[in-house]
């Protein structure tokens, strides 16, 4: 094997996993809000929308679906603690790593 091939083999390998790796973590805040559905939130405070932005490809390669998801709710829920919400609800479906979330005050 030549140090082409060798390096190209090693990059994809390298690409493939960090498929696996979360990296975007829950602040102190953000890990108390709450996921909702738009039924959930009759009798909540609206205090704004949050669009949440992540690569969700690494060296060409797509990242796992669900990973991805989890991601930009996560960084919803941090921006929603910093807004004063407390519960997000999804507006949008993702698309290019890329989604738009309410966020609402529910609880007193």
């Amino acid at each position: 094997m030549d140090r082409k091939t060798a390096r190209i083999i090693t990059l994809l390998a390298i690409a493939v996993s960090l498929q696996a790796c979360t990296w975007v973590k829950p602040t102190e805040g953000g890990d108390t809000v709450v996921v909702a559905q738009a039924q959930g939130i009759n009798n909540c405070e609206r205090k704004g929308a949050v669009d949440s932005v992540l690569k969700s490809q690494v060296a060409g390669v797509q990242r796992n679906a669900t990973k991805v998801a989890g991601e930009l709710e996560t960084l919803a829920r941090n921006e929603a603690a910093r807004m004063g919400g407390d519960t997000i609800v999804a507006e949008s479906k993702i698309q290019d790593g890329a989604q738009t979330f309410g966020v609402y005050r529910c609880r007193s």
